[in-house]
């Protein structure tokens, strides 16, 4: 260690006040973190790139330290899926420390794994208050059956008014008018539940009907249409 000369010819004075870190709620307990492999916890960020054209939903669960599981759902942009396909396999098995300072392809996700960072190291995570936390695996909860990212697409102009394109339920495929040309209710189409009756041998068309449903007041339309072509 080298002293400059003016901290070289003060006196010693004793630190009286330092009591260490405060205690953060940890996975049910209060932990007082010093280290890096002290940090412990599952939790969600977003992140966003510089021209903010596309997002980055990131889920990390930690454990002593070490990102044990990552899920990277991205939006809005073409090449931040590729980014994320990378990222999936960088991520699991680094610190906390070094996935902040790994480059991790795209901007967004970057950011986001600052904001995850920060959360998680201020206690802020998602399975504070839970005994033990969150089994590898947790991650996933959020997808649902048929893991797929919930997705809200709508597109609306003042000529031709609002279209829903995906809602939580799936694909919409058509959307329901009343009387009055508002929007009643809309057909969807779930597509992670879809592709897993087509790889289990089921007909497509009949994997597309089973896995169709309605929302709202659909069966009352005095007229449908196909918001992507009408």
């Amino acid at each position: 260690m080298i002293y400059s000369s003016e901290v070289m010819e003060m006196c010693r004075v004793a630190q009286g006040a330092n009591h260490g870190p405060a205690p953060i709620p940890q996975e049910g307990a209060w932990t007082k973190v010093k280290e890096v492999g002290d940090i412990c916890g599952l939790t969600h960020g977003v992140g966003w790139c510089a021209p903010q054209q596309g997002a980055c939903k990131l889920t990390l669960n930690v454990k002593n330290g070490i990102i044990e599981e990552a899920l990277v759902e991205t939006i809005g942009c073409t090449g931040m899926t590729h980014s994320a396909a990378m990222a999936s396999e960088i991520l699991p098995g680094k610190t906390i420390l070094e996935a902040l300072n790994t480059d991790l392809v795209c901007d967004a996700i970057n950011v986001a794994m600052r904001e995850l960072f920060l959360q998680i190291v201020y206690g802020r995570s998602q399975s504070a208050f839970s005994e033990g936390g969150l089994p590898i695996g947790a991650g996933l909860e959020d997808l649902g059956k048929g893991l797929r990212s919930v997705i809200g697409t709508m597109y609306g102009t003042v000529a031709k008014g609002p279209r829903y394109l995906e809602m939580a339920e799936g694909y919409v495929s058509e959307i329901a008018l009343d009387k009055d040309d508002e929007i009643i209710g809309y057909k969807f189409v779930n597509m992670g539940k879809m592709m897993a009756a087509i790889k289990k041998g089921v007909d497509a068309n009949q994997a597309l009907k089973d896995a169709s449903g309605t929302y709202g007041r659909f069966a009352e339309a005095v007229k449908t249409i196909d918001p992507r072509k009408e």
